[in-house]
């Protein structure tokens, strides 16, 4: 059910997709275009795998994850370049990007006390409308009820190049690599017990693979408000 902000209604937005394909970025340029309040759930569970690195905690220690996750402090702040991450009240917007957190962060978001825990406070997010949501399982688990759901994804070569047009030189590390290690990440998403990688029955799939960004976010847009006008 929507609702209204001093007269403007509102609905959520749930996106959900496979690594790579673009949810970050096109969730907050959405946002912005519609006035909401984008939620980078991605950027939570990494933040949790990156205290936990920091504190030489093994990711596969199921309990000991859960019970560091539960300590800390995690806000998510409008930036000037996007969203920024806090953790403990430390700025780790770019750290939390890193290979390493990227290597880890399925085995931290497979953990069912830690996406308990952080969906609680995803909903919470939530309650007021007005949201544009990412993850893996926002539109099947996190906010079964969104008004709007879509399933983002786009092949594990476009994602790949994508990704090493982000990071590769930086981090040293191959397109050839990347792309393994996007098809070993869907993998795992999808396999795990806790809240895999599904596309809601309900939501609507795009293939970014040929869209530019601008195409897509018109796309999520239009949609929005064919769902605003069906609720009047």
């Amino acid at each position: 059910m929507m609702q209204q902000d001093g007269g403007r209604e509102r609905i959520n937005i749930a996106i959900d997709g496979p690594a790579g394909a673009g949810k970050s970025t096109v969730a907050r340029k959405v946002a912005e275009q519609l006035g909401y309040v984008y939620i980078d759930t991605g950027a939570m569970y990494r933040a949790v795998t990156l205290s936990a690195l920091r504190s030489g905690i093994d990711p596969l220690d199921g309990p000991e994850i859960a019970s560091h996750a539960a300590s800390l402090d995690i806000r998510l702040l409008p930036g000037e370049q996007g969203q920024k991450v806090l953790l403990n009240g430390e700025d780790v917007t770019e750290e939390i990007r890193s290979r390493e957190v990227t290597q880890n962060v399925s085995q931290v978001a497979a953990n069912g006390a830690v996406r308990r825990l952080l969906a609680e406070k995803q909903r919470r997010l939530a309650d007021r409308k007005g949201v544009v949501m990412d993850g893996r399982d926002i539109g099947s688990h996190v906010l079964p009820d969104a008004e709007l759901k879509v399933f983002l994804t786009a092949s594990a070569s476009e994602r790949a190049l994508r990704r090493y047009r982000e990071i590769g030189d930086a981090q040293g590390v191959s397109l050839e690599q990347l792309e393994r290690e996007i098809e070993e990440r869907d993998r795992m998403d999808r396999e795990r017990d806790v809240s895999p990688l599904v596309c809601a029955s309900d939501a609507v799939v795009l293939d970014s693979t040929a869209m530019t960004i601008e195409e897509v976010c018109s796309a999520i847009v239009s949609l929005s408000r064919t769902k605003l006008a069906e609720a009047k």
